[in-house]
């Protein structure tokens, strides 16, 4: 059962321990993409506490790095959906902070 737009993100006994983390975002074919990768992370609006994007004209791609903090279903769930998509490739870093409070 997938969760509504606002349990993501959200924790219990069910949906598992919340993480902290980093998305990177690599946007190959950004004309086509965008509008999908946009969809996708408005969707997940509830988990995502700051986006970047830069513009890596050189490489001719776009780059963008997310900072999360939700359970690892939901992030999985979103990074999964992300990399579906014709020239978008991401990977993602968590940390269980274990209540230390970022320590």
């Amino acid at each position: 059962m997938m969760a509504s737009a606002g349990e993501k993100g959200k924790t219990d006994a069910s949906r598992g321990e919340s993480r902290v983390g980093v998305a990177a975002i690599v946007v190959q074919d950004r004309q086509n993409a965008a509008p999908a990768v946009n969809r996708i992370l408005s969707d997940y609006a509830d988990i995502i506490v700051g986006r970047m994007g830069v513009p890596y004209k050189d490489r001719g791609v776009s780059v963008m790095a997310l900072i999360l903090d939700g359970d690892t279903d939901t992030i999985g769930a979103m990074t999964g959906k992300l990399g579906s998509i014709t020239g978008v490739k991401s990977r993602v870093t968590l940390v269980n902070l274990d209540g230390k409070d970022g320590e």
